[in-house]
């Protein structure tokens, strides 16, 4: 009788605690927003040497604790291959936003290479946080691929503004991942790579042959591990709406190396400055080393690694799994 009381009198207890914790799924859809409701949409206006400019947001749930900025990769793609994650972090209650860095997306565009540089990105990601409320109570960053680069950048000068950040499929030296690409080329069909080289060599990028032939030989073994004609929506429209402008500008036109102005791009000594907590994603088949990737968590003071063993550059989509998995144990650590 008393073992029965006991086991009653602690059930009511725990309930009475449960109840008294409100989950956070309750209140993670609360909107923030005044008058017309637009669905988390805002419109940032940022300040630069060459006036003012709106960039695109939308945040997605609500969670004081947890606030995920994504930095999309290319550069000059849109936030959109990002909509998997709506798959996966809602239901945990993971508030995410997405953003369109100046000249990408849906936002402006002011069709000037001279914007499309690194430290004036730094400083356009400061004024988003700035006028999002994000602060190092729950600031969380994610920078995919140039993201990643734009990520290690701003955490250098900013990272008193940061929770977390996370590095996905980006290494921290572009002279190593130019060396790194060489390798990746080594393993396609000597003949392939020839014909795809020799358009290379007289420029002929917008030969359809020179990028039927990548697609076919490199990104769907490197980028994103699936046949081309099945690779995700979210994905193609992605893809679809890269400025080329600022890619070229940023990165070259060759996928097989780096030659714009990130070509030298380094800063593999200043790992060790990013002291907050810090997750390094790196993929088997990637564009970026793996082993490098490895590397670079142990350079960060709280550095950790999650190794995705099927993934390549795009492994949130061919390494599901594993990298959403990972994602959010480091979110909610």
């Amino acid at each position: 009788m008393n073992k029965l009381k006991y086991i009653l009198a602690l059930t009511i207890t725990l309930l009475m605690i449960s109840c008294k914790q409100e989950p956070i799924s309750s209140t993670y859809f609360n909107s923030e927003e005044t008058g017309v409701k637009i669905g988390g949409t805002k419109m940032i206006t940022i300040e630069t040497s060459k006036g003012k400019f709106k960039v695109w947001t939308k945040r997605i749930g609500n969670n004081p604790k947890i606030k995920l900025l994504l930095l999309n990769g290319g550069p000059g793609m849109s936030h959109e291959y990002f909509e998997c994650m709506e798959s996966f972090l809602p239901k945990e209650g993971i508030e995410f936003i997405y953003y369109d860095q100046l000249g990408t997306g849906f936002s402006e565009n002011p069709n000037d290479t001279l914007m499309w540089d690194l430290p004036r990105y730094v400083e356009e990601l400061e004024q988003v946080r700035v006028a999002l409320k994000l602060n190092k109570d729950n600031f969380y960053l994610l920078g995919h691929s140039w993201g990643g680069i734009l990520g290690m950048q701003y955490a250098l000068k900013y990272q008193d503004n940061l929770k977390g950040l996370v590095v996905s499929n980006m290494m921290a030296s572009c002279p190593k991942y130019g060396e790194y690409s060489k390798v990746l080329a080594k393993q396609m069909d000597p003949k392939i790579l020839k014909t795809i080289q020799d358009l290379e060599a007289i420029k002929d990028y917008g030969n359809p042959k020179y990028m039927e032939l990548l697609m076919a030989n490199f990104y769907n073994q490197h980028i994103l591990r699936k046949p081309v004609n099945d690779w995700p929506e979210p994905v193609n429209r992605a893809f679809g709406r890269l400025n080329q402008s600022l890619y070229i500008t940023m990165q070259g036109p060759s996928e097989l190396g780096i030659s714009g102005k990130l070509t030298n791009w380094d800063v593999s000594k200043e790992l060790k400055n990013i002291k907050v907590p810090t997750l390094v994603i790196g993929a088997k088949y990637d564009t970026m080393d793996p082993e490098y990737m490895k590397w670079m968590a142990s350079e960060f003071p709280n550095g950790s690694y999650l190794y995705c063993p099927n993934g390549s550059h795009m492994s949130m989509y061919d390494d599901q799994e594993i990298y959403m998995k990972g994602l959010i144990e480091f979110l909610k650590k």
